[in-house]
């Protein structure tokens, strides 16, 4: 397969990523209104629970796949097939063994799942079975999934993409037309069943086309030393795992605990709305994350911080203007689609704003953490956020309900991650003062401030149909937020970086043309 550069890679993997992503949302969010039809607000919460309590059993992967795919940076940037391949199945060893820790530790929950759900829930399925289900379609995954992390670790992120939401779309259809035929839950979940197998042997398959050299039978064992590398990788990375899946995958459960089924199916209409635009968001970032890991592995600390300050600058950019989407136009979204009955406060989007924009703040941070193999750094740290997150979430969800779990989040980062982990990729990996990135930060959160006044005052003339104000602010919010951001920032070497490498991209897709 001919090999392209970085840019290019780049542009292909987010152009296939967003283009397939569109596609895979629409007939996604048609489904789950399907589904809110066809069946209760209980299988809603069901589904959001199950997925929050699988979520935190791959805490089995112990971070072994981080730990690979940076290991696989180098050699595929060397073109080192031989060491690649050692590497793959040293990964296919270590993904069969966590494949079957995680069914044995998914059936070991079993017997605890009334404990969780103390209320009885309006649903006519076993509850059991509806979990052993979920649990096979998580486990089955990690026999096929070493090969994935290859191909993306290799920049051709657009493959995975493709058959995924090729996959997704034609399951989607078929769970749409059973959910009007059948209203059966288990029907349903069998689908996505066949359809995760289907996708992952898929890529499975073709990774052994691109990279035949990994299936060749003489392929040497990695050098003890290599082992223990990756070994010590793995144990930091095994901190961040579990105490991420802490932070992140324990608010259903704790929202179930604290208000039942209910208020968890009703809250995932808006989890499922930030998470959409959050993966749509973060499709322009994954596209970028091998390309780098190339590029670290190859380039000067000053290179790597230039990039870093650009990608930061997009990420406030983007997940500054979905910020505001959320704040502002998911309630009234919910209620066109859903009903008013599935509105909440106005007081719950604005903490799943606070919290989007927290974390997608991080996205270059994290990026450079991991593609610097600064694994090491901060470890501890985010044992400290989980425990945090879980105090808060139990004291601040016993006095203000669903808003002081979600408000929970924010605050265990803000005293743990938020700062500390840009100190570390600052300090360690760029040798550069920190307060560069604080004072970055101060000025893009004042720009932010003020699209958000601008947009609040825009939406003083909105008037008319439901439908007519969904569109209309998400336009007035979209035209007024991306206009102060290129108005202010517009000076920025971030932005003179942004339009030269839009010019690149337009000339190289010109001269395509031309050629053709």
């Amino acid at each position: 397969m001919k090999n392209r550069s970085r840019t290019e890679y780049t542009v292909i993997n987010t152009t296939v990523g967003i283009g397939g992503y569109i596609l895979n949302t629409i007939l996604g969010f048609v489904c789950r209104v399907v589904f809110t039809q066809c069946l209760s607000a209980d299988y809603l919460g069901v589904n959001g629970l199950f997925t929050n309590i699988l979520a935190m059993l791959s805490f089995a992967e112990l971070g072994v796949g981080s730990a690979v795919v940076f290991a696989l940076y180098k050699p595929l940037a060397e073109n080192d097939e031989a060491k690649v391949a050692s590497l793959v199945k040293f990964y296919s060893k270590a993904y069969r063994l966590i494949g079957g820790v995680v069914a044995a530790a998914g059936l070991v929950m079993l017997p605890f799942l009334n404990l969780i759900i103390t209320e009885q829930p309006n649903i006519h399925e076993n509850i059991y079975v509806l979990y052993l289900i979920n649990l096979f379609n998580t486990a089955s995954t990690y026999f096929f999934s070493y090969r994935t992390s290859l191909v993306i670790a290799a920049q051709r992120n657009y493959i995975v993409s493709a058959v995924n939401y090729a996959v997704t779309i034609v399951q989607s259809g078929i769970q749409i037309v059973l959910l009007l035929i059948t209203r059966n839950y288990i029907a349903y979940l069998l689908v996505q069943t066949v359809g995760v197998f289907i996708n992952n042997a898929i890529v499975y398959v073709l990774a052994g086309r691109i990279f035949p050299y990994i299936r060749k039978k003489n392929i040497l064992p990695l050098l003890k030393e290599e082992k223990s590398s990756i070994f010590q990788n793995t144990r930091d990375l095994l901190i961040y795992k579990i105490s991420g899946l802490l932070v992140n995958n324990t608010d259903n459960i704790l929202i179930t605990f604290f208000s039942g089924l209910v208020s968890t199916g009703i809250v995932s209409n808006y989890t499922m709305l930030v998470t959409t635009l959050g993966s749509l968001m973060n499709l322009l970032f994954n596209g970028l994350t091998a390309s780098v890991g190339n590029h670290n592995a190859l380039e000067t600390k000053q290179k790597k911080y230039e990039m870093f300050s650009f990608l930061n600058m997009m990420n406030f950019w983007v997940f500054g203007w979905g910020a505001l989407g959320i704040l502002y136009c998911s309630s009234d979204i919910v209620k066109l689609f859903f009903g008013n009955e599935y509105v909440m406060p106005m007081s719950i989007p604005l903490v799943m704003a606070v919290n989007f924009f927290s974390v997608g703040m991080m996205n270059a941070v994290w990026t450079y953490k991991h593609t610097m193999g600064l694994f090491h750094y901060g470890r501890f740290m985010q044992i400290g956020t989980a425990i945090l997150n879980i105090v808060f979430s139990i004291v601040l969800g016993n006095l203000l309900g669903v808003f002081g779990i979600l408000a929970a989040t924010f605050v265990a980062r803000l005293f743990t991650s938020l700062w500390y982990d840009p100190y570390a990729v600052f300090v360690h990996g760029f040798e550069k003062s920190p307060w560069l990135y604080v004072r970055k930060i101060a000025n893009y959160m004042v720009i932010l401030l003020i699209a958000a006044a601008l947009c609040q005052l825009a939406f003083t003339v909105v008037r008319g149909p439901l439908i007519v104000q969904v569109l209309l602010k998400i336009l007035l919010c979209s035209v007024v937020t991306n206009v102060v951001f290129a108005l202010i920032l517009f000076r920025s070497p971030e932005f003179q970086k942004l339009r030269d490498s839009a010019q690149y991209i337009f000339a190289k897709l010109f001269r395509r043309k031309q050629k053709v």
